[in-house]
């Protein structure tokens, strides 16, 4: 399938410089591409390549002035990155609409509802009394347990484990091998130095448009929900446990885990391998600085805090410029004790 550049410029509000019948199937970097594909130039650091590109056609930002002649046909925008993020899910769009019908060998209990333009591939299971929702894409090796609930739109990719009764929302995706819906860690001590495991009766709360990577644990409610809610990206190999609440449009970088009953705001942003305590609360728009320890509730919204136990972030950087400065400082206060030593 290939598509002119006049084309692209519609779906993209482009301004065509160039061969508006230059056509491209594929994509490519712009250092790499070659004859046929489209790249972009977002960070000028690569405007060289730009010269040199076997690129048919280059998104570009409607501010770039060119320096020498070129072979691309140029595609200007306001804002090169967002336009080819743009066109990538226009691209992933046309691909995912091919993918409809239920391939065999499948198991979907009989009493499962499916919507209409659904992809269920080979190998997947589908339980009993579950509701999964129109243009809904399921991959190999996936199992949705009994009364699961799927919102329109929604990709299951290959491996992706949902236990029984939890709800998914419109148009989230989740990748490989994820687990939503396993146990919470709930063991009671005993006397005798053993555990009982606590039951684990609640459920998982996805809302719509989230996207949780690959190989992350969303464990459910000990009772009631642990809650994903809208727009929340997870990345991957991320630990959620039960009863956890996330607020809306929070990210996480991979390998960030989150003890039980804590309750994050929405925009809060969390880098890779930071761990929160549990039963805490942290507030809107807080910045965690990766492979934080965050044991306290943060009250105050808008704070950046790092280090373990983490900190505002401004005053660990002044800690940092005196942690530096140690050496000195112990030289010179054993030179001021061996002064007052000899005045003695």
């Amino acid at each position: 399938m290939r598509f002119s550049a006049a084309q692209i410029a519609m779906l993209i509000d482009a301004k065509v410089e160039g061969d508006e019948h230059a056509s491209v199937a594929t994509f490519g970097k712009i250092e790499e591409a070659t004859d046929g594909q489209l790249a972009f130039l977002a960070n000028m650091k690569y405007e060289e390549y730009l010269y040199t590109t076997e690129a048919s056609i280059v998104i570009v930002n409607d501010s770039l002035i060119l320096k020498q002649p070129l072979k691309a046909t140029l595609l200007r925008v306001q804002d090169a990155y967002s336009a080819f993020a743009t066109l990538l899910i226009k691209y992933q769009e046309i691909v995912d609409q091919q993918l409809i019908g239920i391939q065999d060998p499948c198991y979907i209990s009989t009493t499962a509802t499916i919507g209409n333009q659904v992809f269920i591939a080979a190998f997947a299971y589908i339980g009993n009394h579950v509701k999964i929702g129109n243009n809904v894409k399921i991959f190999s090796g996936a199992s949705i347990g009994n009364n699961v609930t799927i919102g329109d739109g929604t990709i299951i990719h290959a491996g992706v484990k949902l236990y029984h009764d939890c709800t998914i929302g419109k148009n989230v995706t989740i990748h490989a091998g994820t687990v939503i819906g396993s146990d919470g860690f709930g063991f009671a001590p005993l006397t005798d130095g053993t555990y009982k495991k606590i039951p684990q009766i609640g459920n998982v709360i996805i809302e719509d448009d989230v996207e949780i990577g690959a190989n992350v644990t969303v464990d459910r409610a000990t009772m009631g929900s642990t809650i994903i809610k809208k727009g929340v990206k997870l990345d991957n190999l991320v630990q959620v446990a039960h009863n956890v609440e996330i607020g809306e449009h929070t990210v996480m970088a991979a390998q960030v885990g989150v003890s039980g009953s804590t309750k994050i705001g929405s925009n809060v942003m969390i880098g890779g391998q930071a761990g929160i305590a549990g039963h805490i609360t942290i507030a809107d728009g807080t910045k965690i600085n990766g492979k934080s320890g965050v044991a306290k509730t943060i009250k105050e919204q808008n704070t950046s805090v790092t280090g373990n136990p983490a900190i505002n972030y401004f005053d660990m950087k002044r800690i940092e410029v005196l942690y530096r400065n140690l050496p000195a400082m112990e030289k010179r206060l054993t030179e001021l004790e061996k002064k007052l030593k000899e005045k003695e």
